[in-house]
């Protein structure tokens, strides 16, 4: 599939974060100690969760998914980042660019699908204890993961063709650290008013389709958990959804207004991607495990197996 353009270009140069030495050093120590953490953190959890019979619940199956996404979505971005920070010479090819756009976008759709997945566990397991083990299934858990990953996949290929349809004429510099369509916005020489209205029409559509079900269902818990007349039971529910309630701000929030807002190719522009890209991906293993008591107690008794 060859990227659709009347030039010659080859590649894209990418801008990065900084041009002084000093700052990309300590950068590149600060990127590389996030990317580490990330990596580990996410696959501990995996490895607990795995290892442990008492987290073989929809819940635990669901937070094994989102490390999992956390993880691969990282990769996408920080090694490239990484590279570039010790590199004179910050290119992309064409290729290269256009599999970076497919690939940053399906990881973190297939995230919004799954957390919107998560909020429904929540609900069926706080509002509806009693069908909670017969409505979420084995199968029917499967069957969400696999529609998340489906329906994210459909999204980024309509993702890609917005920026495989892009006429480029000279203007081969991205003003960013990664390929990202809305970044590759201002370098066409062509009308982009289509690409546009397709890219937010689409957005609003992942978006408000993940996030009303995930409103929806908080709205129901809030309201039940106000109901419970025990205090131990309300504080533990509280903690569960808390955690839930932390990622999922910090990942629409970030996602939403970078994809959504003109691009200015200022620094909010990098920050936006850098708090959805690298920061969220680091903060969900921890926030989930310094917020579960039942997480904790099977990192424990993990470590205690093997020490």
């Amino acid at each position: 599939m060859a990227w659709r353009n009347h030039s010659t270009i080859t590649e894209f140069i990418l801008i990065g974060l900084s041009d002084d030495p000093y700052i990309e050093a300590l950068l590149f120590v600060l990127f590389l100690g996030i990317y580490l953490l990330t990596v580990m953190g996410n696959l501990m959890l995996l490895l607990v969760i795995r290892a442990d019979s008492r987290l073989h619940t929809p819940m635990y199956f669901f937070l094994s998914n989102l490390s999992f996404l956390d993880i691969c979505f990282s990769s996408v971005t920080v090694p490239k980042l990484l590279k570039d920070l010790l590199s004179e010479k910050r290119t992309i090819s064409v290729e290269g660019c256009l599999t970076q756009v497919f690939f940053a976008f399906i990881t973190p759709g297939t995230e919004a699908f799954l957390l919107s997945v998560m909020a429904y566990d929540r609900y069926a397991a706080i509002c509806h204890p009693l069908l909670y083990g017969q409505v979420m299934s084995t199968q029917f858990c499967v069957k969400l993961v696999l529609i998340s990953w489906g329906l994210a996949c459909l999204h980024a290929f309509i993702i890609v063709l917005l920026a495989i349809n892009l006429d480029f004429c000279e203007a081969q510099t991205i003003h960013h650290y990664i390929c990202e369509l809305p970044s590759l916005f201002p370098l066409s020489c062509s009308d982009i008013s289509i690409n546009v209205d397709i890219l937010i029409c689409s957005i609003l559509l992942h978006g408000l389709g993940t996030f009303l079900p995930i409103s929806f269902s908080y709205a129901r818990i809030v309201s039940t958990i106000l109901s419970i007349s025990s205090t131990s039971g309300r504080s533990k529910t509280f903690s569960t959804c808390s955690s839930h309630f932390i990622t999922v701000t910090l990942f629409f929030g970030s996602g939403l207004i970078r994809y959504l807002m003109p691009t200015t190719d200022s620094s909010l522009d990098l920050l936006l991607s850098l708090q959805y890209g690298a920061v969220t991906p680091l903060l969900n293993p921890f926030i989930y495990s310094l917020k579960n008591k039942e997480v904790k107690a099977a990192v424990r008794r993990t470590l205690g197996k093997y020490l």
